[in-house]
């Protein structure tokens, strides 16, 4: 055990490095006294290859606030274009693998992959419905390209959604607020407070000011104005997000994501197709946010963004899109920071000079993020996904294409934090 190193989130982690040489860092995470399973990730050389399997297709509905249609009918919708786009039959389909948070909770419905499943007319395929708060979707993806990892399945798809319209603001927020660690849901702690103290800390923290963390904002909504996929395709000012309704200090209502219903889906296949699936790595974090070293790390993105970059064998400036998980503004920076796109402290600098725009260094959440292209809880990892994959097969408009990326990069995040899903994707030249 003299190569591992154990970081802790109590007391011991002030001495806790993360010394890039190491041959291993497990991250132990300890909440309330119980030892979470340890999760293991390569820190220097490694034996882990590129995944390689195809991503021949891919689908959506648009993300609206409210969809007349049922759960079920967004879930066939996404997977039926998904299944077009790939020229795939239903019946080909190996097992169908679903992400969705809280249907029980906003539709009064469960079973859904068996539901779909039958629906879709896959016959010979197996089903699963993968919940992890809003890394549903991709963790359903994860789930997919193990199947096919395994042998298990040829043809998987993973189809991801919510409808949270039948649930009003307050009651949506108390659903979501449910993901919580139950010490702090108790004493009513949501994830806008949350967001909003952290926003208020780094601003005070990094020299960045109000109107920077507004351009992120005003940044994603520019990029959804050519998305007709987006909820929200107006573009705003930075005058417009500080004059929104109050949300959390120092977040307005425009800082933060809406509540939507829509779902995504892709396929994912043995073969190789014109886009293909290179790393998708998981990890978790201390639960609690008062137990975590510090509130404006998020230590599960970054063990699984070391672990994507590992396993695709790249580096961040490798990277040429990314979809990151922006539900508040300020997240949008601490991932960036988190997955190496720039030092701690320093994202904001990004936004300022327009180095994350869609003809910047970095092309960040091109479609519009969860900002402004919705965030169905359990289609959110899934639809990053399906951009990207447009992305590098070209399929957008010239006002939101990124050029001929070679690789894309999605983070989905449970919680606040909790769990993390790094997606790495790439062009098969």
């Amino acid at each position: 055990m003299d190569e591992t190193q154990f970081v802790s989130p109590l007391s011991e982690i002030a001495d806790a490095g993360s010394n890039p040489g190491d041959t291993y860092i497990l991250v132990w995470f300890v909440i309330n006294n119980c030892v979470m399973i340890p999760q293991e990730f390569a820190a220097g050389d490694t034996d882990a290859s590129p995944i390689g399997f195809g991503l021949p297709g891919v689908g959506m509905t648009a993300f609206e606030a409210a969809d007349d249609r049922s759960l079920l009918a967004l879930l066939e919708t996404a997977a039926e274009r998904a299944l077009q786009d790939a020229a795939v039959d239903a019946t080909e389909i190996d097992s169908v693998h679903v992400g969705n948070m809280a249907a029980e909770a906003f539709n009064d419905r469960s079973g859904l992959a068996n539901a779909l499943t039958a629906s879709l007319g896959a016959d010979r395929a197996s089903a699963r419905r993968i919940e992890n708060t809003s890394a549903s979707g991709a963790s359903a993806f994860r789930d997919a390209v193990d199947a096919v990892r395994s042998g298990g399945s040829t043809v998987a798809i993973a189809v991801g959604g919510e409808k949270m319209s039948a649930a009003d603001t307050a009651t949506a927020t108390e659903i979501i607020s449910r993901i919580t660690h139950e010490r702090e849901y108790q004493q009513g702690v949501t994830l806008p407070s949350f967001a909003g103290l952290a926003a208020d800390r780094y601003l005070a923290e990094y020299g960045a000011d109000r109107r920077d963390l507004a351009r992120i904002a005003v940044k994603n909504h520019a990029n959804a104005t050519n998305n007709s996929y987006a909820q929200f395709r107006t573009p705003i000012t930075v005058d417009d997000v500080l004059e929104s309704s109050a949300v959390a200090t120092p977040l307005r209502l425009y800082d933060c994501c809406p509540t939507s219903d829509g779902a995504a889906a892709i396929v994912v296949t043995a073969d190789a197709a014109s886009v293909t699936v290179e790393a998708c790595e998981s990890a978790v974090g201390v639960h609690a946010i008062a137990d975590r070293r510090d509130p404006l790390h998020i230590e599960s993105a970054r063990a699984a963004g070391r672990a994507a970059y590992e396993t695709a064998r790249i580096e961040p400036e490798d990277v040429d899109v990314a979809c990151i998980h922006d539900a508040f503004t300020i997240l949008e920076w601490l991932e960036l920071e988190e997955l190496g796109f720039a030092e701690r402290g320093t994202a904001w600098t990004l936004t300022r000079d327009g180095r994350t725009a869609i003809d910047g260094d970095l092309a960040v959440n091109p479609g519009g993020g969860l900002k402004a292209r919705g965030h169905p809880l359990g289609a959110t990892g899934i639809a990053q996904l399906v951009e990207l994959v447009w992305q590098l097969r070209g399929d957008v408009p010239d006002e939101r294409s990124t050029g001929s990326p070679e690789y894309g990069l999605a983070i989905n995040v449970a919680g606040f934090g909790n769990n993390s899903v790094c997606t790495v994707v790439g062009a098969n030249a």
